[in-house]
This record gives C-alpha cells, sequence and structure tokens, in this order.
C-alpha cells in the first residue's frame, strides 16, 4: 500500500512538473519569437518571459533533484551534488520569486489609480526601468545563493559545528543547519520579496474589484465585454495570490525539515511546493489573447493524440 501511494503521487509530481515545463517553454518560445520579429518586448513581456525562463529551468532541476535525493539519499548525502543541485535550485528559485513580484508590481502600477506623488513618480519611472530592475533581481539572486552555498558546504563539510556536535550523523547536523541557518535565511531573503507581491497585489485586486463594481452599476448588463475582462483579471490575480502564497509557505516549512526524502509525504509535498510554477503559466497564457489562439490548437492536438 505504501509503494503504491508513493508510486502514484511520484507519477502525479512527473506529470506536474511535465505540463509546467510544456507551457513555461511556450511562453518563452512564443516571446522570444516576438522579441525576434519587432525587435522588442513590452516591459512586461520582458518580465513574463524572464518568469518563465526561470520557472522551466527550476522544474528541470527541481526534477533531477528530488529522484536523485529519493533513490541515491546516500550518494546525495555524502557526495557534492547537495552543493550542485542547490546552487542551482536556489538560483533559480529567488530569480523566479523577485520576476513574480516585479510582475505584480507592473500590473498594479498600470491598473491601481493612486494620485499620490510615490506612485505616481513610480508609474512613470518603473516601465523604464524593467531591464535594470532584472538584472537587480538576478544580482540580488546570486547574493543569496552563495549565502545558501555557503550553508551547504558546512553541511557537507561539518566544519563550523565538529566541534560542538562531533557526535552528530549527517542527517543531524543537516536537519540541525536547516532550523538554526537555513529557515532564518529563507524567511528573510524570501519575506521581502512576498511581503512586496503581497501588497502590490492585494491594491491591485482592490483597485480591480472597485472599478468592476462601479462598471456593472452603470451597465446595462453583466454581459459588458469590460465588465468579463476585469472579473477574469480578478480571478487570475487570485488564483496567482494564492499559489504564490502556497509556494512560499511550502518553502519555509521545508526548511524546518517535515518532509525529507524518506517521508511517506514527501512526493506529495514536492507536488504542492511546484504548483505554482506548474499551474499559473497556464494562467498567463489563457488570459492572454495572443497565447491563447496560438496555445488552443496545440491542446486541440494534444486531446486528439491522447484519445488516440
Amino acid at each position: 500500500m505504501q509503494l503504491a501511494f508513493t508510486t502514484l503521487f511520484m507519477l502525479l509530481f512527473v506529470l506536474l512538473c511535465l505540463l509546467g515545463i510544456l507551457a513555461n517553454g511556450f511562453i518563452v518560445l512564443m516571446l522570444s519569437r516576438e522579441w525576434r520579429r519587432l525587435g522588442r518586448l513590452l516591459p512586461s513581456d520582458m518580465i513574463i518571459m524572464s518568469l518563465g525562463a526561470s520557472r522551466f529551468f527550476l522544474q528541470l532541476v527541481g526534477m533531477v533533484h528530488n529522484f536523485y535525493s529519493f533513490f541515491y539519499l546516500e550518494d546525495f548525502s555524502s557526495g557534492p551534488a547537495r552543493q550542485l543541485f542547490g546552487l542551482q535550485w536556489d538560483f533559480l528559485n529567488s530569480s523566479t520569486y523577485w520576476f513574480g513580484t516585479l510582475l505584480s508590481i507592473l500590473f498594479c502600477l498600470k491598473v491601481a489609480n493612486l494620485t499620490h506623488p510615490t506612485f505616481l513618480w513610480m508609474k512613470w519611472r518603473f516601465p523604464g526601468s524593467v531591464p535594470w530592475l532584472l538584472l537587480g533581481s538576478l544580482l540580488i539572486s546570486t547574493v543569496v545563493t552563495l549565502l545558501y552555498f555557503w550553508g551547504n558546504y558546512a553541511v557537507y563539510h561539518g566544519f563550523f559545528i565538529r566541534e560542538v556536535y562531533e557526535n552528530m550523523t549527517y542527517t543531524e547536523r543537516a536537519m540541525r543547519m536547516e532550523v538554526l541557518y537555513f529557515l532564518p535565511l529563507k524567511l528573510v531573503t524570501l519575506s521581502i520579496p512576498c511581503s512586496v507581491f503581497l501588497a502590490s497585489t492585494a491594491l491591485l485586486i482592490h483597485s480591480l474589484r472597485r472599478h468592476t463594481r462601479t462598471m456593472r452599476q452603470s451597465a446595462h448588463s453583466l454581459q459588458d465585454a469590460s465588465i468579463q475582462a476585469h472579473t477574469r483579471a480578478l480571478k487570475s490575480l487570485i488564483s496567482f495570490l494564492i499559489l504564490y502564497i502556497l509556494s512560499f509557505m511550502s518553502l519555509i516549512i521545508d526548511a524546518i525539515g517535515f518532509f525529507s526524502s524518506e517521508s511517506d509525504w514527501f512526493w506529495p509535498w514536492q507536488i504542492l511546493t511546484y504548483m505554482c510554477t506548474s499551474v499559473h503559466p497556464f494562467v498567463i497564457i489563457l488570459s492572454n489573447p495572443r497565447h491563447r489562439e496560438v496555445f488552443k490548437p496545440l491542446l486541440l492536438l494534444a486531446r486528439g493524440f491522447w484519445l488516440v
């Protein structure tokens, strides 16, 4: 029964990641083709393409990391693989969070109707600063990755805790480092973009709801195209907000070490962890008329192949 449970959720995890890889790859391919055709991209498309690329590689690295640590735990623990995978995963994960935050800020500045001078200044300057902000996000992610790499190096060699915890096994040392070093580090480095994301998304949802309510009061029918567009935007934002929070909470809980690769709930937990990076790309595709127009025939083709 335990083997069937593990196998089922392992397959679900693989399916979820493959769908996410295909969706993120589609976004990057579409925007890359548009960039090549026009020679430029809108600020929102720059961020979406960067977000899609980071998620694409994050899921590839995550799949390899999870299967390697699950099937070769001893090798993973005692060899340099932990540091190698950690180096890639930490950088891509941090980049993904910052790119998602930049996207929420940009949409908030475009849609929210505030008259504060600071907000108006940001609304004017932010779109033109997007390339620099993307580079800044990569720089921050590099610094964060180096901090994580130092922690993984300390766990692997056990050099600075050797005297205090010399009788501990590798797993015990790793758990101690997770609680004393990685958990505070994750709280600090992830809480900053998450807090900004929550603030900008909450303001954006409030503005959209207020605008939608005003249009409904003045419209003759609830089927008005503008109302439907705003309602779809609200649903997309709320879904992104929920997925973002679930992803953030899963990473924080994971730092405490509740669900190691030896746990029966390891694969269900991985599904929850990668839910945002796999589901949200479909929200982006379906909310964009250009992408949706190209993506629908692909879905019909895949459906026909599946039913054959």
